[in-house]
């Protein structure tokens, strides 16, 4: 695991931060810097993009790797499920409660420590599963 490096919330990085805990739509980074574009209308896509890279290395944020080029992002840190669809590529965040006994079995199993887990779900949502 990386060390992580503690750095100032600089504008940029609260507004980005900011703008990312409102949605529960886990936008790509795209999606974001049109969103903090409307605030900070002269930030550049690599402003956004390297805030993002350093909000997920200090645990403020999520990476969602949804494909070989494709990431979203979630502000929501919180132990918890994804879903995602595979005909609209939505990605949900769903309520059911985090299986925390399954790191303990797995660190007995296999004799590694476990720190936590992600578990995504795949197939289609209630919108298009028809």
């Amino acid at each position: 695991m990386k060390k992580q490096i503690k750095r100032r919330l600089t504008k940029q990085r609260k507004v980005i931060l900011e703008e990312l805990r409102k949605t529960h739509s886990h936008p790509t980074a795209d999606k974001i810097f049109q969103m903090v574009k409307k605030r900070i209308p002269h930030i550049g896509f690599g402003t956004v993009y390297r805030n993002l890279n350093l909000l997920r290395d200090q645990g403020e944020i999520l990476e969602l790797v949804c494909g070989k080029y494709s990431c979203r992002y979630d502000g929501n840190i919180e132990p918890h499920y994804h879903f995602f669809c595979f005909k609209c590529k939505r990605i949900f965040d769903l309520d059911i409660p985090v299986l925390d006994e399954l790191d303990k079995r797995v660190s007995e199993k296999s004799g590694m420590q476990v720190k936590y887990h992600r578990i995504d779900f795949y197939g289609y949502c209630k919108d298009c599963k028809d």
